[in-house]
């Protein structure tokens, strides 16, 4: 293969992988994660300083969007079946 063939294969599977739909739904949950975060340090946060996680807004941030991204990874969904890949056909007495 040549450099030009290894770069465009590699773009397309990283392409194929960010379009997944299992991806988007990962990335999702991140950013609900993140958002959620927030908006817990900005309700519940601790102003002493004493609390090692809702007194800093950087690390509700970062733990609510850990925490929706494991949420969001727990459902698997299965991806579409396209009209390029057709299903195969198992009935073994159609031949």
């Amino acid at each position: 293969m040549t450099g030009s063939q290894t770069d465009s294969s590699i773009k397309d599977k990283i392409k194929n992988y960010l379009s997944s739909r299992n991806t988007l739904k990962n990335l999702a949950g991140l950013v609900i994660g993140a958002i959620g975060g927030y908006v817990y340090y900005k309700t519940v946060g601790c102003t002493s300083g004493g609390c090692a996680i809702t007194s800093n807004p950087y690390m509700s941030i970062l733990w609510g969007a850990a925490l929706g991204y494991l949420f969001a990874d727990i459902f698997k969904l299965k991806e579409k079946k396209t009209a390029d890949n057709p299903p195969e056909n198992t009935d073994k007495s159609a031949e």
